[in-house]
């Protein structure tokens, strides 16, 4: 009886309801952050590799996350249909993140033939409840936290989970060198899938304790015309057609990043780890940044700033071989990691909540499905995809070469400045697939808008002031400062 009276919605939160709310929901980040952090990425795929997947295999685990999208149809129907988000979101939680112990025990228990399929059968469970999760926890939140100041406390509840997560992962990416010394590599793996299940689920706890609004009733029709609304908006289509092509043009090389450092480059699970929390110690400090611009300006300003860079650090991929490790592939994963850092901060956040600002209030369980289904879909097919692409294209090479031919020298000297082959390729049709979406981002109309210009301007002076502030201890308590006073300040009008 106590469980169902913590789930069911109110219908008038107070001020100490949704302060008490955003520190769950801080809480909860935090966890579900660590239990990404410890089940996916690198070390999901290494895992992977170590049970025999292939390059197509590796595809199809990136896109089993996205290919659940579709039950998004039918979610939107239970949510509108039981109008109990949090209960939804909170129940499929915690048994979607119970699949991380069958992942855990797959090498010792189960025969090596079967392995792989029932990997990718407990992942489809994992990410099919997940997006029933999902679809509720984001309706919930579009209720719950207040349009004026979501911008920065969505970036100050990334930055803190981010930061927490990366010393957590360089620590772990760290204990898979060390342990492999001594044991089957195989066993650290599962060591961390039965921690990132264990945190996965003290998560659910904290989001059992945020508090929910009561849902409001969106108007009659059929299933098919409510999830046919989205597209019969104009601008909100020319925001899916945005995101979907952003969604494709990411996953078709995102998945095999981890992938090419592995086989490609020759790199150990240390360095891997390290750039990855190079890159995530840079989320957390533009998180904020970001936060306080997209709340200044729009969603669609910081987007279009934000954007071009990570379309730049997927075309500096190839540059890291020349054909093969060079004096300058260690800098240019460093330079492509923290520029991915800083440019990913504002690309998560905006685009998730440019949707939510955009969806109307009472249509908001609709819209913000049409949007995970429309990217869902992106996402499936573009690592699947690119899956295919990479086996077919790994035995594929096209080298540029730069000769100097000396008569007074008699003397020849030529070296090569550009090498793509394999997985090169597919970084190339990424890059050229994210401009096209970053031009389609321009037909989308957001209110507050302005020229990327001034973004970048008020970037700069930002990050000159952030840099000042850092050099002592209230600058640093600053970064992960979130203005509950503003907060206060919009509830009063409420």
């Amino acid at each position: 009886m106590f469980v169902f009276e913590r789930l069911r919605p109110k219908d008038v939160l107070d001020r100490s309801d949704l302060d008490r709310g955003l520190s769950m929901l801080m809480y909860d980040g935090v966890c579900t952050q660590v239990m990404g952090v410890l089940t996916g990425g690198a070390f999901l795929v290494a895992f992977a590799v170590l049970l025999g997947a292939s390059n197509a295999v590796i595809g199809l685990l990136a896109a089993l996350g996205p290919l659940t999208q579709i039950l998004q149809i039918p979610a939107i129907y239970l949510v509108d249909r039981i109008r109990l988000r949090k209960a939804l979101s909170v129940v499929s939680s915690f048994i979607s993140r119970l699949f991380w112990f069958v992942v855990a025990v797959l090498p010792w228990l189960i025969p090596g033939p079967y392995q792989v399929p029932l990997l990718l059968t407990s992942l489809l469970v994992y990410f099919g409840l997940g997006t029933i999760s999902g679809l509720s926890f984001s309706s919930w939140m579009r209720d719950l936290i207040p349009d004026e100041v979501r911008g920065s406390y969505s970036g100050k509840r990334m930055a803190i989970s981010t930061a927490i997560a990366a010393g957590i992962g360089l620590a772990a990416g760290v204990g898979v060198d060390v342990y492999k010394k001594y044991f089957d590599e195989i066993g650290i793996y599962s060591i961390y899938f039965l921690a990132g299940g264990s945190i996965g689920l003290l998560g659910t706890y904290f989001l059992s304790g945020i508090p929910e609004p009561r849902m409001q009733r969106a108007p009659a029709g059929k299933l098919l015309d409510v999830v046919a609304e989205p597209l019969r908006d104009s601008n909100f289509r020319q925001l899916l057609i945005f995101l979907g092509t952003w969604s494709f043009a990411v996953n078709l090389a995102a998945p095999f990043f981890t992938v090419y450092m592995l086989k490609r480059l020759q790199l150990n699970m240390s360095i891997i780890l390290g750039l990855s929390v190079l890159s995530q110690v840079v989320n957390v400090l533009f998180f904020r940044l970001w936060g306080f611009m997209a709340d200044r300006f729009s969603n669609k300003s910081v987007l279009a700033a934000s954007g071009p860079m990570l379309v730049i650090t997927i075309a500096l991929w190839p540059f890291t071989t020349l054909p093969e490790s060079y004096v300058l592939t260690i800098p240019l994963l460093v330079l492509i990691h923290a520029l991915a850092g800083m440019s990913t901060a504002g690309v998560m956040l905006c685009s998730a909540n440019i949707a939510l600002k955009l969806a109307p209030r009472d249509k908001a369980t609709a819209y913000l499905a049409g949007n995970a289904l429309i990217s869902g879909f992106a996402a499936t097919i573009a690592p699947v995809l690119g899956g295919l692409m990479a086996s077919t294209l790994e035995g594929e090479e096209l080298t540029l070469t730069f000769r100097w031919i000396s008569s007074v020298a008699g003397a020849t000297l030529e070296f090569p400045t550009l090498s793509l082959r394999g997985l090169d390729f597919l970084f190339i049709l990424s890059f050229l697939f994210g401009l096209y979406s970053l031009h389609r981002l321009l037909a989308v109309r957001e209110q507050g808008e302005v020229e990327k210009g001034i973004v970048y301007a008020e970037l700069r002076s930002e990050v000159r002031k952030a840099v000042r502030n850092m050099s002592n201890v209230a600058g640093m308590r600053d970064m992960f400062y979130f203005p509950y006073g503003r907060l206060r300040e919009v509830m009063k009008r409420q």
